[in-house]
């Protein structure tokens, strides 16, 4: 989808052109494109503030048929997220219109400071990442997204960034299909159904899999897990994939979340929350996309992701609050709370992966608590790690892909909040205070003596509405960030 171009746009036929502008510095030297921007900046419709948009259609002397402006504000407060949000925005203009193509004017290197590979590559991601749609389920297919996006830039730069489009569109194609798992409806998406789903990618792009049903999990007791499943007809597995390249030191295990639907178990939810609980899986989801971008990029690093799949439901065979299990690892829990569902099936996992794999790193993700959505809002993941050099490592990774985590602690302290009079462990704490703390310290009880991460995705893996880059729904978020680290780590 993504080119390079060195277009004249004195001469050559373009239909829709999109132009970055910064309110108060030329970004372009194109003779043209500065005349369209001057054109543009004497309407009192655009200055090129901040999320501003203007349309030219057919602007004289030019052979564009019309122009897509997006305003970027002062140059001097310009950063890559602005022009990925502007380009998302563009795309979704586009396919509004019904334009099947979209050419890119990108500013000139170095243009605000700017460095020109970070600048070029936040275009290319925000055309792709704003590029979708999911309509799986409508009769009427109203909108077709962009079949090609052209970047203008010199011939000599086009050479010396040749290799950026194929690594945006598999990381950037791995977010969009996290969303697709994401956005499919839990009556679709059973965890034996979404297994089959991502095995069948996986096999595709060339990885290994590994599919665990109930048979061996309960032979391999996986306690802790089965008994989160015990309430659903729709029986659960563990998911492994394994990218395998042939030189390969460390291996690294992502680990993520997969709850297809979450009831809450007896301890239900309630409230309009509750149809939202299709998107529990996004840890799943963006570990699974990961593994595949990884494959297409033939990173040199052995990367392992165990996936544990179940749905959470209330039945007479449900587990109770209360009741006693003995996960994999050998520790006794407790059962305070059946909706604390999720640190339960990662610890078997987590369990799982240390011992099947022996990791240098381990880094799960998953929707784990509302706690960390009320700390942090919708927008920002939390980062629990006792590792300063893997946490520097993730949050320059975040800062890079603006799939933003923020570091809070992990207090020896606080493990008191989950002793059990009963157990070696609760899953729930003694205290509602804290909980996104308490639920990632119940998990590092299960990871050993790894190096390991909890990224907590609750608040950015489903919005409920569109934002410049992304539709409602799955964001696919942790894709991106994954690959980042696992490529500049």
């Amino acid at each position: 989808m993504l080119h390079f171009t060195t277009v004249d746009l004195k001469r050559a036929t373009v239909k829709t052109l999109l132009v970055p502008v910064c309110e108060d510095q030329a970004l372009h030297s194109d003779p043209v494109v500065n005349g369209l921007v001057a054109a543009a900046m004497k309407l009192e419709a655009f200055r090129g503030k901040k999320e501003q948009e203007l349309v030219l259609h057919r602007p004289p002397n030019v052979p564009v048929e019309q122009v897509l402006f997006c305003g970027l504000g002062k140059a001097d407060q310009l950063d890559p997220e602005a022009l990925r949000r502007a380009a998302g925005k563009g795309a979704k203009r586009c396919i509004r219109m019904g334009a099947p193509r979209l050419w890119v004017a990108v500013p000139d290197e170095g243009a605000a400071g700017l460095d020109p590979a970070t600048a070029l590559a936040a275009l290319m991601e925000g055309v792709v990442l704003g590029n979708h749609l999911f309509d799986r389920y409508k009769k009427e297919k109203e909108n077709k997204p962009l079949a090609r996006a052209d970047f203008i830039v010199p011939a000599d730069r086009a050479r010396r960034s040749a290799g950026l489009p194929a690594r945006i569109e598999a990381a950037c194609r791995g977010t969009l299909l996290a969303r697709e798992w994401v956005n499919t409806p839990s009556n679709e998406k059973t965890p034996e159904a979404f297994a089959r789903s991502v095995a069948a990618a996986a096999k595709k792009g060339g990885l290994a899999v590994q599919v665990m049903r109930e048979a061996e999990l309960r032979r391999r007791k996986f306690g802790a897990l089965l008994a989160v499943a015990a309430g659903s007809r729709n029986r659960p597995a563990l998911l492994v994939l394994e990218h395998r390249p042939r030189r390969s030191g460390e291996t690294v295990v992502l680990v993520g979340k997969g709850v297809t639907f979450d009831s809450g178990g007896i301890n239900i939810k309630t409230g309009p929350s509750l149809a939202d609980m299709k998107c529990d899986m996004a840890g799943a989801a963006a570990v699974a996309a990961a593994l595949l971008a990884a494959a297409a990029l033939k990173l040199d690093r052995r990367i392992v992701g165990v996936i544990p799949l179940v749905e959470n439901m209330v039945s007479g065979g449900a587990a109770r609050p209360g009741d006693i299990v003995t996960s994999l690892a050998g520790k006794t829990v407790e059962i305070g709370n059946t909706d604390a569902e999720g640190r339960l099936i990662l610890a078997d996992a987590m369990a799982y992966a240390v011992k099947a794999y022996a990791p240098n790193v381990m880094i799960d993700l998953a929707t784990l608590t509302g706690a960390c959505v009320v700390a942090l809002g919708e927008a920002i993941a939390g980062l629990f790690t006792r590792d300063e050099t893997l946490q520097a490592q993730l949050l320059a990774a975040a800062e890079r892909t603006h799939e933003r985590c923020w570091p809070l602690p992990l207090p020896e302290d606080y493990k008191e909040l989950l002793k059990s009079s009963f157990a070696d462990i609760n899953n729930m704490p003694s205290a509602r205070e804290g909980g996104a703390i308490s639920a990632a310290l119940f998990l590092s009880e299960f990871a050993g003596r790894t190096r390991w991460a909890h990224i907590d995705i609750a608040g950015p893996a489903y919005h409920k509405k569109e934002s410049a880059y992304c539709g409602a729904g799955g964001t696919g978020f942790g894709v991106r960030l994954l690959l980042d680290w696992l490529m500049n780590a």
